[in-house]
């Protein structure tokens, strides 16, 4: 297995941010499959949504997949809230799911500084109904597929970040 980190999760659940200290505290670097797909496309995930489609984006996510399997190693990769559902996902390095109930993402989400511009980039959180359907949804799935599960509800990113490199070397990933 490659020695590549995965952080899997519900969008909001700060993912990017763990995925940035973990880069400080490992050397490892850090990338975000959503900053990939932008790259690539040179637009929005918003405007690629709205466009072309979610099974366009979700080709992109595994065209992403593809490319992380073979170009990357000792790299941190966040990413997004239904990445979980490409078929190489195992092949790219240890899956850490970072979980916390539905009610404190939504309340991190919009407690935060810039909690207009998180919540304008995650458009389902205007029908909160739907997205707790949703996280209900790939809750199960993310505990399926993750190597090594992480509580982050109430914890500081150094004491998660902390918490990730013990599971990592004490499961010998």
């Amino acid at each position: 297995m490659k020695k590549n980190i995965i952080l899997i999760g519900f969008m909001g659940v700060g993912k990017g941010t763990i995925a940035r200290e973990l880069a400080k505290q490992s050397g490892y670097y850090a990338v975000d499959t959503d900053d990939l797909i932008q790259s690539l496309t040179n637009k929005k995930i918003k405007t690629i949504f709205k466009e072309s489609g979610e099974k366009h984006f979700r080709g992109l996510e595994q065209k992403t997949a593809n490319w992380i399997q073979n170009n990357l190693t000792k790299t941190i990769v966040s990413v997004g809230g239904g990445f979980y559902k490409v078929d190489n996902l195992k092949k790219l390095g240890t899956v850490i799911y970072l979980n916390s109930p539905f009610d404190d993402i939504y309340n991190r989400i919009i407690t935060s500084p810039n909690a207009k511009n998180k919540l304008k980039k995650r458009p389902l959180f205007q029908k909160l109904n739907n997205a707790k359907e949703l996280y209900n949804k790939r809750v199960k799935e993310y505990e399926k597929l993750c190597d090594i599960k992480i509580e982050v509800n109430n914890k500081t990113e150094k004491s998660i970040v902390n918490n990730i490199l013990k599971k990592i070397k004490n499961n010998g990933l």
